[in-house]
């Protein structure tokens, strides 16, 4: 269970983040919606400690993780992984030493390349299973943008985390890249019972793959339901005039057929 309890975060006069208070049982695929500035990437920024608090507290499993530092922040943070929107890939290292990277315990085994055996067909049975294995000695920098999230996706995985805090993922993807993306993101969550949190600007693909969504504005927490619950009247109160932007009735759609992946104990 991650626990958030009245967490606020302050830039100057600016609160980006006010007394939000969260609790978010293992296994869930949460989707935080709101507008620009709302507040999104500073939440999913502090859980992870990329950003620290201002106020408030962060715990997981009886731990508290506001509390952290050195080496037990660093275990924190192989434990709740981060999948950016821009990919933070190493564009001149080829795929499979992009994924070995979220198995490196060390900055010195990372650079000499001291792989395991092991560590290498995780990474690699990681890559097959999102169909990127052919491209494993691929230069990360020749991909396209959805290929890059997927490796991206794949080097978190490694990690064997508890939590994937996923920031944006799809917002720079055309809709196919977005479909196979967050694809990947569903099938990490039920074959694996990883809990992801995921940032998302369309309210159409958060109905579509979320079980919970949790609205923010201002950096105040003002929905917190099921996709059933976020009418268009929640929405047009959380979105103001740009709720026709973020729903076109896309994922309702062409998406809605998207086919429900099967845990890998079933698959063989």
């Amino acid at each position: 269970m991650l626990s958030v309890r009245r967490l606020g975060k302050s830039f100057g006069a600016t609160r980006a983040v006010d007394g939000v208070t969260l609790d978010i049982p293992a296994g869930s695929f949460v989707g935080i919606i709101g507008r620009s500035g709302a507040g999104k990437s500073t939440l999913l920024r502090m859980i992870n400690r990329l950003v620290d608090p201002t106020e408030g507290t962060i715990a997981f499993g009886g731990t508290n993780i506001t509390a952290l530092h050195g080496r037990d922040l660093r275990a924190w943070r192989a434990r709740c992984a981060m999948v950016f929107q821009q990919f933070n890939l190493v564009d001149r290292l080829d795929v499979m030493t992009n994924v070995l990277l979220g198995r490196a315990n060390n900055g010195v085994a990372a650079l000499l390349k001291l792989w395991s055996a092991d560590d290498k067909a995780i990474a690699l049975t990681a890559l097959e299973m999102f169909d990127m294995g052919r491209l494993a000695a691929q230069r990360a920098g020749t991909l396209s943008g959805g290929q890059q999230q997927r490796v991206a996706i794949c080097r978190a995985l490694v990690q064997e985390p508890d939590l994937i805090l996923a920031d944006e993922p799809v917002a720079s993807l055309d809709p196919r890249s977005t479909r196979l993306v967050m694809d990947a993101l569903h099938r990490v969550n039920v074959e694996f019972g990883i809990t992801v949190l995921a940032n998302l600007h369309s309210i159409d693909l958060a109905r579509q793959y979320c079980d919970r969504l949790i609205g923010l504005s201002a950096g105040r927490l003002v929905f917190d339901g099921s996709p059933a619950e976020l009418t268009d009247s929640v929405v047009r109160d959380l979105y103001g005039l740009e709720s026709d932007e973020i729903t076109d009735g896309q994922a309702a759609g062409a998406w809605a057929t998207r086919p429900t992946i099967g845990r890998i104990a079933a698959a063989h």
